[in-house]
């Protein structure tokens, strides 16, 4: 493997290998880290009679040869989990919450190896591939600390106050069912299974074969932390095979991934009546506003649309740039990103990697070659780079796109953005919401409570004001999710763990029972009830 890193002059041609991101002496290379060794201790478990493999987007060449599960192993893993479920719900929330904390220290501690899974799965820089540890640990440490409080029993108000005892407990739905895909493929897979753990559920994962190590080295290190390993597993294989086997067996679905997909993911669970969540695609937009600081703007839009090479559900893809400030904040929204360094090494350094394989790379360039073909111009970018890695692709702006490009409209998720201008606040907030999609948005102005006001009319599950998406989607403490055809449900806060348990409330009716007694009839009963109903409106009772 080789350390290319790439810029670009101002023409947008490639200048080639950047001196400044020389071969590190000793680099790493797939072969250093994906030995037969990991893959036999990673896959150890993992049931299937057949053969599948994964490949590193830097090559394309086979990372690794991994077991390819049957809907009989998911019946099998299905099992396994239930089995061992129950003595993981008898577990108290503070021992099982202390295995996330467990697991948040491993995963600083031996985060190189994370790591470079991560790179060789995804084909992302190492910097974006840290945004992944990041999110885990955050989770780790929130739930870890907070799940506690969010599970513990709460007592409420009775229907006759001190009469009726209530308290409101909540119980775990036992098997979670949770589909995982390859964009993300430890922030997405253990990030979301974390909050599951610790509300005593077991999960049964179906992670994207592209991406499978990644989850498996996730879930040894949880193992470690001390996770009763039946109380997790991981079925490979085709999602067309085996997702369906996931679905149809969970007493809860955990799906991310796409709308088309999350649509038959729903209707599959709506069919046996268990719980959803889902988190779905985007066409995110960001607005600099006229009174924006155009140089943190232009930095900020290069993260919020090229992190991960654009391969985030809540990357951005549509630039709304007010007309005053529009080619000030393009001249250098160009430049930082022509002078992206592209690269493949193990290492910090690359400003951006590959997209993770054909299929994305032919939908980009699908996109970006259709809007030129019908008007469009490219202020940077736009075409591939196979010198650098077979689905290499330049990070892109594209300025005049409109209807009918697909580009306009569909979802990319890839490095490409196209920019607009527009003049009317009014007017620009309703370009944003004109989508079917409501996931992320970020509103760039140096005027807060002017930022404030924008975000609130803006139709997404998270708004990030003069950031792109890492503010909100980091604040774990807050839910993240999408609004209209972006998804159903929530991650994070009580909301993301509140959705893997089921409420319970027990009610203990106390000296005197909720009908006639001490010599009442009925009609001094009803009296009796009407003079209370009305003493606790006065009490002002809730």
């Amino acid at each position: 493997m080789t350390d290319t890193q790439a810029t670009a002059d101002p023409t947008g041609a490639a200048t080639g290998t950047n001196p400044k991101a020389p071969h590190p002496a000793g680099a790493r290379t797939a072969a250093d880290v994906v030995t037969p060794e990991v893959v036999a201790q990673l896959t150890r478990t993992v049931g299937g009679s057949g053969r599948t493999a994964c490949h590193s987007p830097f090559t394309g060449d086979r990372l690794a040869e991994l077991p390819e599960s049957t809907p009989e192993d998911v019946e099998a893993a299905y099992a396994r989990a239930r089995a061992a479920q129950p003595a993981w719900a008898a577990t108290s929330v503070r021992e099982r919450a202390a295995v996330l904390l467990r697991f948040h220290d491993l995963v600083l501690e031996r985060q190189a190896e994370a790591l470079d899974l991560i790179q060789l799965e995804t084909g992302k820089a190492r910097l974006h591939a840290h945004e992944e540890i990041q999110a885990v640990t955050v989770a780790a440490r929130h739930y870890g600390r907070k799940a506690p409080y969010y599970l513990r029993p709460k007592h409420r108000t009775g229907a006759i106050p001190t009469l009726t005892k209530v308290t409101e407990q909540r119980q775990p739905r036992g098997v979670v069912g949770q589909i995982a895909p390859w964009n993300y493929p430890f922030e997405l897979s253990i990030g979301d299974a974390l909050p599951a753990f610790v509300a005593g559920n077991a999960v049964v994962m179906k992670p994207d074969t592209e991406t499978a190590l990644t989850a498996l080295w996730a879930r040894d290190v949880l193992i470690e932390a001390g996770l009763p390993a039946d109380v997790f597993q991981v079925v490979l294989g085709e999602g067309a095979v085996i997702g369906p086997e996931v679905v149809d067996r969970g007493d809860y679905v955990s799906f991310t991934g796409s709308t088309r997909t999350g649509r038959e993911v729903a209707r599959r669970a709506a069919g046996r009546l268990v719980g959803v969540s889902l988190e779905l695609g985007g066409k995110n937009a960001m607005l600099v506003l006229s009174d924006a600081d155009v140089e943190k703007a232009a930095a900020g839009a290069v993260r919020a649309c090229f992190s991960s090479a654009g391969q985030l559900c809540v990357s951005i893809e549509r630039l709304y740039v007010h007309e005053s400030v529009a080619d000030d904040f393009l001249q250098r929204f160009v430049a930082r990103t022509r002078a992206m360094r592209l690269g493949t090494s193990l290492s910090y350094g690359a400003d951006m990697g590959s997209l993770a394989g054909e299929r994305q790379l032919s939908a980009v360039a699908s996109h970006v070659d259709d809007a030129v073909a019908k008007g469009a111009k490219v202020l940077a970018g736009g075409v591939a780079r196979p010198d650098l890695g077979p689905y290499f692709y330049e990070p892109t702006i594209l300025d005049g796109v409109g209807e009918p490009m697909a580009v306009c409209t569909e979802e990319t998720f890839g490095p490409v953005v196209s920019v607009y201008r527009f003049s009317d606040e009014d007017e620009v907030i309703g370009l944003a919401n004109a989508t079917p999609y409501g996931l992320n948005s970020s509103v760039w102005t140096k005027d807060a409570k002017r930022g404030h006001a924008v975000a609130a009319r803006l139709r997404t599950g998270t708004v990030n004001i003069n950031e792109g998406y890492a503010p909100a989607y980091g604040s774990v403490q807050a839910p993240m999710g999408g609004m209209k055809q972006s998804g159903v449900g929530r991650r994070h806060g009580a909301e993301g763990i509140h959705k893997f348990t089921e409420v319970q409330t027990v009610a203990h009716q106390r000296v005197m029972p909720m009908a006639p007694s001490f010599g009442m009839d009925d009609e001094k009963y009803a009296a009796f009830m009407t003079t209370s109903l009305k003493v606790m409106k006065a009490l002002r009772l809730r």
